[in-house]
C-alpha cells in the first residue's frame, strides 16, 4: 500500500517541479533581456570605449600586417587615445545592425562612414559632421548608362541592405512609382560594384570616395549619374549618450580640425586617388598576369632583406619601368627599377638589367632614404617622403621641406610637402634653394602614381609571410 501511494503521488511531484522549472527558465530569459537591454557603462566609469563599425574600404580592414586600419579606424584610435580610454571595436555583418546596436546601447557610438539622414536622426544621434558625400548611381561595362531617374526602372538595381542609398531611392519612387531595386544584406558596397563589374547585376549606388578608391580595382566601372546632393557624413551615438561623451565628441573634432590632423588623416587615405587613368590602370592588371608572377620571387627576397613589403616595391618598379628589367631612358637610367649608374655602385650592382640586382639594390636604396629622415615623421608620410627623394634626391627632397617650413606649412607631412615639391622648378624659389632647380613635380606625380599602383596591388595579391620586419606602410 505504502509502495501504491507513493506511486499515485509521483506524478503531481513531477508536475510541481516541472511547473518550477518553468517559471525559473522565464525569470531568467527575463533576467538576460533586462540586461541586454541595460545601456553600456560610461566609458568614462570604465575605462572603455566601446565602438561599433563595419568593414569597408573607406572604414575599416585590416592592414598587410593584419593590423587593424582605415580611415574611421584611425579616426576613433585618435579619439580614444585624446581620451586617455581603451578602445574596443566591433564589427558589424551589415548596416542595418550597426544602426540597431546603436538603438540598443550596444555601444558607445558607431563609426562606419554614415551618412545623415532624417529616418536614422529620429532614431539615433549624430556628432559634427567631418566629410560630406555624393551619392553615385554606378553601372558596369557594357550598360546602357541611365542619364535621368525615371531610366533607373530600366536597369538591374542593387543596393546594401538598410543603407542610405536605400533610403534616397524610397524617396525617389514616391515620384517614380515603377523604380525597383533589390537589397542586398551586406556590409559595404564594394561587394555590390564587384558585381557590377563583373557583369552580375547591371548598376548600384555607392559614396563618392567608395567608387574612388574601388575604380582602381576595376576601372570599367562607370558613373551614370549623381543620386544625391552632398549630404553629411557623422559618428552615431545612442539618442542617450553620456552628456560628457557627447561634449568630448564635439570637442575632438573642433581640435582636430584646428590643428590640421584630419585634413592629415584624409591626406593619408584619399589624398592620392583618382591620378590614374583608364589605361594606367588597365596597364598594371594585364601585366600583373603577365609578367608579375615571374617577378615576384624577387620583390618577396627584396622584402626579407629591407623589410619593405614587397607590393610597394612592386608598385614602385610598374612606375618605374612597367616591370621591363631591360628598360632605358634617354638619361642613362636602367633597368626593371631604374638606377642611375651612381646609385647602382653605390649599392654595389655589377649588372643593372640583372632583375635580381636591381630589385634588391632599389629596395635598399629607399630603405636608407627612409631611414635618413627624422625619427619624427612617422609612416605612412616617411615613405612617400622617401619615395619622392628616391626621384630626385634626398637633397632636394630637403630643400622641399625647407620651403615648406617657410611657407608656414609642415615639413613633416606629406600633404605639405607634395604641394611645395613643384616650386622647386619656378624661378621664384630656386634661388633660395641650397642645391637650385628640381624637376619636383615630377617627384611628386611619381610617389602618387606608386601609392595608387600600391592599393591595387594590395587588392589582389597576397602578404609575402616570411616577413621579417615592419613595412610601415598602410
Amino acid at each position: 500500500m505504502l509502495g501504491l501511494r507513493l506511486t499515485r503521488r509521483l506524478p503531481n511531484l513531477f508536475a510541481g517541479n516541472a511547473f518550477r522549472l518553468g517559471l525559473l527558465a522565464a525569470v531568467a530569459a527575463a533576467a538576460l533581456a533586462y540586461w541586454a537591454w541595460l545601456p553600456l557603462a560610461s566609458p568614462y566609469d570604465t575605462r572603455q570605449l566601446v565602438v561599433l563599425t563595419r568593414p569597408s574600404p573607406t572604414s575599416y580592414y585590416l592592414d598587410a600586417e593584419g593590423k587593424p586600419a582605415g580611415f574611421e579606424y584611425d579616426l576613433i584610435a585618435e579619439f580614444a587615445r585624446r581620451q586617455g580610454l581603451n578602445l574596443k571595436v566591433e564589427v558589424a555583418d551589415s548596416v542595418s545592425s550597426l544602426i540597431a546596436g546603436m538603438v540598443m546601447d550596444k555601444a558607445h557610438l558607431a563609426a562606419g562612414w554614415l551618412t545623415v539622414t532624417s529616418e536614422r536622426a529620429g532614431r539615433v544621434r549624430f556628432g559634427p559632421a567631418y566629410a560630406s558625400e555624393r551619392e553615385l548611381v554606378v553601372c558596369g561595362p557594357g550598360v546602357k548608362l541611365p542619364t535621368s531617374l525615371d531610366q533607373l526602372a530600366d536597369v538591374r538595381l542593387e543596393v546594401v541592405q538598410g543603407s542610405s542609398h536605400a533610403e534616397r531611392l524610397l524617396e525617389v519612387r514616391q515620384a517614380f512609382p515603377d523604380l525597383r531595386w533589390v537589397e542586398v544584406d551586406t556590409t559595404s558596397t564594394e561587394e555590390l560594384l564587384e558585381r557590377v563589374a563583373n557583369g552580375l547585376s547591371d548598376c548600384t549606388v555607392t559614396d563618392a570616395s567608395t567608387f574612388d578608391v574601388v575604380w582602381n580595382y576595376w576601372p570599367k566601372l562607370a558613373v551614370a549619374m549623381d543620386l544625391s546632393e552632398s549630404r553629411d557624413i557623422a559618428w552615431v551615438l545612442p539618442k542617450d549618450a553620456d552628456m560628457r561623451l557627447r561634449q568630448a565628441v564635439a570637442d575632438f573634432f573642433v581640435s582636430i580640425r584646428h590643428d590640421g590632423w584630419l585634413d592629415r588623416l584624409k591626406e593619408r587615405y584619399f589624398g592620392h586617388l583618382k591620378r590614374l587613368d583608364e589605361a594606367d590602370v588597365e596597364g598594371i592588371l594585364s601585366r600583373r598576369g603577365q609578367l608579375l608572377p615571374s617577378l615576384r620571387e624577387h620583390f618577396e627576397r627584396a622584402q626579407g632583406a629591407t623589410g619593405l613589403d614587397w607590393r610597394l616595391l612592386a608598385a614602385l618598379a610598374y612606375q618605374e619601368s612597367q616591370w621591363n628589367a631591360m628598360a632605358t631612358s634617354p638619361t642613362g637610367v636602367r633597368g626593371i627599377m631604374m638606377l642611375t649608374n651612381e646609385t647602382a655602385d653605390r649599392m654595389g650592382v655589377g649588372n643593372r638589367l640583372n632583375a635580381d640586382e636591381s630589385i634588391l639594390a632599389g629596395a635598399r636604396y629607399l630603405a636608407m632614404l627612409k631611414d635618413q629622415l627624422p625619427d619624427r615623421i612617422p609612416d605612412p608620410d616617411r615613405t612617400w617622403m622617401a619615395m619622392a627623394a628616391y626621384n630626385i634626391g634626398m637633397g632636394h627632397l630637403e630643400d622641399a621641406r625647407r620651403l615648406a617650413q617657410r611657407l608656414d606649412k609642415d615639413p613633416d607631412a606629406w600633404r605639405d610637402v607634395k604641394d611645395v615639391l613643384p616650386l622647386l622648378a619656378k624661378s621664384t624659389y630656386t634661388n633660395r634653394l641650397r642645391l637650385g632647380y628640381a624637376r619636383g613635380g615630377e617627384a611628386r606625380i611619381l610617389t602618387e602614381n606608386v601609392r595608387i599602383y600600391y592599393d591595387i596591388l594590395k587588392r589582389f595579391e597576397p602578404v609575402y609571410a616570411r616577413a621579417t620586419a615592419s613595412t610601415g606602410q598602410s
